[in-house]
């Protein structure tokens, strides 16, 4: 009888795990239809407008550090792009834009992005074109050639240019560039300083929040620097933080089982969150709640772990994955998060310059976050809470302490934190670079859980590296 009832119950547990399989592939292929198989401004509400803000402010931007020190501009030029680079990538967005939109506001803006590089020829095309258009495009025509052709200044009469332009643009950049180009040709002086002071005003705040963004910045690279140098002078070896054994006490075969099951009921939970957004009257706070809720699609995974993995090995979710630092440990926790922090922030403008250097850039939808830029604060507290707490302790479980632990089983160290490394960058769908830096912080962080014995110092990087991306959406992007 032993022998007929234990290949039956392999027979079960291997059909039972192809099915998982077969549903979590069909949710992958589906997430990757939905990301790459059309524009990414699609899945953008409002995109016209989550534009506008982007590159007006990047424009902003710009100017505050063309008018700051020789040596700031220097540093500044150094980790970011030239300024004419970031007029044509943001002339590219709106030309994609304007192939699903119909918003004139949006030709308007492409318009004075054109005219401001200086490419003449196409803002003459637009103009004529916008001339036998229905309203308003024959105004708006009339203000571009007056602003940046050789029009008639006539046609737009001096003494109505200001409210001309503001009926036309919202307050910002491509309302104070026009209103500048127009004032110098017509010679209104008080529109000339109204505009220049205004652009000179969200500059200087702007200014003033990356210099402090920057001084952080360089505080804990000086501290990392330290740190590493407490290294070295121990050859390079981490601190023991927690007791998290690896290879990890479950087979590997166990642990690939518990991934696929818990990552298809995973997948089944996110689509009925994702269609109880959609369905019924919309609710106040609705969106931030299920973004927040989408960290339930990890529980039937962790539960799944804890009951064929950890369980069976006598181990909790403490013990498992090292989340009580041992005697002195939590010092060697801040030496070795400092150090981590500054490999990572160097890995990652390498990989800022390599991209810049084959004309590479991630894609603003890839990181513009609507209820950060434009939320009311009890929605941006929801989301730092969901970004910077949850999902760093969710994520770093099931990647590094689930996912990476089983295949450094099978693999080894270096092909399981490769792999496990891909497959978290895949799972973020980005682009080129968004994929390059995930992987390198996948990598860096499989790394630190092999060497401390510990999810402490991957979940602290974690967390500091979303919190420090949010910061920057919400310092740029909101007032």
């Amino acid at each position: 009888m032993d022998s007929v009832s234990v290949p039956a119950q392999r027979q079960h547990l291997g059909a039972l795990t192809g099915f998982a399989a077969v549903v979590l592939v069909a949710f992958v292929l589906l997430m990757a239809w939905l990301q790459y198989g059309g524009a990414g401004v699609e899945g953008v509400e409002e995109p016209e407008r989550a534009l506008a803000l982007i590159v007006g402010r990047t424009m902003d931007t710009n100017a505050a550090v063309a008018r700051a020190p020789a040596w700031e501009r220097f540093g500044y030029r150094l980790i970011s792009t030239e300024p004419a680079d970031d007029l044509a990538e943001s002339i590219r967005w709106y030309e994609e834009l304007a192939a699903v939109s119909f918003d004139p506001a949006l030709d308007l803006h492409l318009a004075i992005l054109e005219g401001e590089a200086g490419r003449l020829a196409s803002v003459r095309r637009r103009a004529e074109e916008w001339q036998r258009r229905p309203d308003p495009l024959p105004e708006l025509a009339r203000l571009v050639a007056a602003a940046y052709l050789d029009a008639n200044v006539d046609a737009v009469e001096a003494a109505t240019v200001g409210a001309a332009v503001a009926e036309v643009l919202e307050p910002g950049w491509f309302r104070d560039r026009l209103a500048t180009r127009l004032a110098t040709r017509t010679g209104d002086r008080e529109l000339l300083a109204e505009a220049t002071a205004a652009q000179a005003a969200r500059s200087d705040r702007l200014l003033a929040r990356m210099r402090a963004m920057i001084a952080i910045q360089v505080v804990l690279l000086g501290a990392g620097l330290a740190a590493l140098g407490h290294l070295v002078r121990r050859r390079g070896t981490l601190a023991r933080i927690g007791a998290a054994v690896l290879p990890p006490p479950w087979r590997g075969r166990d642990g690939v089982a518990v991934l696929v099951r818990g990552g298809a009921l995973g997948a089944i939970t996110m689509v009925v969150i994702y269609f109880s957004s959609v369905v019924g009257p919309e609710r106040p706070f609705a969106r931030v709640v299920i973004g927040t809720a989408t960290n339930l699609a990890f529980v039937p995974l962790l539960l799944l772990a804890h009951r064929g993995l950890l369980r069976p090995a006598g181990l909790g979710f403490v013990e498992s994955f090292g989340l009580r630092p041992g005697p002195g440990g939590w010092r060697g926790l801040l030496v070795v998060f400092v150090a981590l922090m500054t490999i990572a922030q160097l890995g990652q403008t390498a990989i800022d310059v390599a991209a810049r250097g084959l004309g590479l850039s991630a894609h603003w939808t890839e990181w513009f976050d609507r209820d950060l830029a434009w939320g009311t604060p009890f929605v941006v507290g929801v989301t730092l809470v969901d970004t910077v707490l949850l999902t760093p302790v969710f994520e770093e479980i099931v990647f590094r302490g689930l996912l990476f632990a089983t295949l450094r089983r099978r693999f080894g160290v270096s092909l399981a934190a490769v792999s496990s490394a891909a497959l978290f960058a895949v799972a973020h769908g980005y682009g080129a670079v968004g994929f390059a830096a995930v992987f390198w912080s996948g990598l860096l962080w499989a790394w630190a859980y092999e060497r401390t014995g510990s999810l402490l110092p991957p979940m602290a990087l974690h967390a500091t590296d979303n919190l420090m991306a949010s910061l920057s959406v919400i310092l740029v992007l909101r007032g």
